[in-house]
């Protein structure tokens, strides 16, 4: 799944690992998440989403 989550992240200076413990993941599944290669939950996207001062159309949002 195609998404902002790392562009989002980086706009505000934020590693992964810092974005991980906000949300509560490892660094790892944060790394996946941005290469599209893990679907992470609804509650999940909701916490990235909050802590990026994002919305969930802005950061997962497939534009076609």
């Amino acid at each position: 799944m195609k998404n902002n989550v790392r562009i989002s992240r980086i706009n505000l200076s934020m590693t992964q690992e810092q974005l991980a413990k906000k949300v509560g993941v490892t660094r790892q599944t944060i790394g996946l998440i941005e290469k599209g290669e893990y679907n992470p939950s609804l509650q999940l996207c909701m916490s990235i989403a909050k802590v990026l001062n994002k919305t969930l159309d802005d950061l997962f949002w497939e534009v076609k």
